[in-house]
């Protein structure tokens, strides 16, 4: 084996098994995110999704502009273009791209890359996420990027730079915005018409920014959730569904927060902290956080979030019909692992406006 394939497959155990203290983490976070501010402003808004496992984990604002977590950055491998044809994966979205957008076939393949999973090993295991970044010649040229889960359904979609340079996307009108952002529903999902769109304009300090949810009747998630920003429509696939058991654990510009009440409506977490759903949010309007009640019970951070955690990457294997039953202890922890920097928001997170 050659020295650089054991040097990389060394660093990746060791990745895989390091605590980074929160603070270093936190620091990594805060200069990524100034990162990603710096290049916005030149280029383009950046969004990372880890597919399947967190589809619905970080709503507003933090889905569009949130940076990765220290164990996707770590652990995330490269793919060459022809590995990405190769891959099963890889190719289904690409066909589908290519029937969707014919002129996407002259696009060269600029970035890809997976998240668990090696295309060459079967033994271990498929790749719980796969982004492919396509972009056509050209300094300006349009680009599209993919993130796929380990089925090929695809939870995320970028597409920059579409309009022209001198009339971005968020210059057009509502309406004009609102019909590009349903004409890439409708190529690579599926018909726009039957969901209720609500369009709203996100305060955010370095430019305009538009928030689209796409619900069902009955529905209180979105199906769908774009975002524009710039010259970029970056549409992600949220799922729906019902309204959770208990709901506004955390409200939002007057609205139920959609990660609080996925995380917190878990009887596991019930039943550590000896409580019923309605005392926590009673708890929780009264200004104080989870992890400060739970400190109050002599409950760890570390166990809160162990609990949560554990919950929603059982749910996200579940959900996956042709790999879920096989998914090792190791896949399992490495969710919980990618799922903890979402939890610990959730977690330490106080209302805005206490009783």
């Amino acid at each position: 084996m050659p020295i650089e394939r054991q040097i990389s497959e060394y660093l990746h155990q060791e990745a895989e098994a390091m605590e980074c203290p929160p603070a270093v983490s936190k620091r990594i976070e805060q200069s990524y995110s100034k990162y990603l501010q710096q290049q916005r402003s030149k280029k383009t808004m950046k969004k990372r999704l880890i597919g399947s496992i967190v589809a619905a984990v970080i709503m507003i604002p933090t889905a569009a502009f949130a940076a990765p977590p220290l164990i996707e950055m770590i652990t995330r491998t490269p793919m060459t273009a022809k590995q990405v044809k190769m891959d099963a994966v890889g190719q289904a979205a690409l066909e589908k791209l290519y029937r969707s957008y014919p002129e996407t076939k002259s696009f060269e393949i600029i970035d890809a890359s997976r998240l668990g999973g090696d295309p060459a090993n079967a033994s271990q295991g498929k790749a719980i996420q796969t982004s492919i970044v396509l972009q056509e010649k050209g300094a300006h040229g349009k680009k599209i990027r993919l993130d796929l889960n380990a089925t090929g359904e695809i939870e995320q979609v970028n597409q920059e730079n579409w309009e022209p340079q001198e009339k971005p996307v968020i210059s057009l009108t509502d309406q004009e915005i609102k019909s590009k952002v349903d004409d890439l529903i409708n190529k690579l999902y599926g018909s726009s018409s039957k969901y209720e769109c609500n369009m709203e304009p996100m305060q955010t300090p370095d430019q305009k920014t538009f928030i689209l949810n796409y619900t069902e009747k009955g529905s209180t998630t979105p199906f769908y959730q774009a975002f524009v920003q710039g010259n970029t429509i970056s549409v992600s696939l949220i799922g729906g569904g019902p309204a959770p058991s208990v709901e506004g654990f955390f409200m939002t510009n007057g609205k139920p927060d959609y990660t609080a009440d996925a995380f917190l409506n878990d009887e596991e977490l019930f039943s550590l902290l000896h409580m019923s759903p309605a005392d926590l949010k009673q708890e929780l309007a009264k200004g104080a956080s989870v992890v400060e009640i739970a400190a109050s019970k002599k409950i760890s951070k570390q166990q809160v979030m162990d609990v949560i955690a554990s919950t929603q990457a059982k749910k996200q294997i579940q959900a996956d019909p042709h790999g879920g039953a096989t998914v090792d202890d190791r896949t399992l922890e490495l969710l919980k692992r990618i799922l903890e920097p979402k939890v610990l928001k959730v977690i330490e997170h106080k209302t805005e406006t206490p009783w």
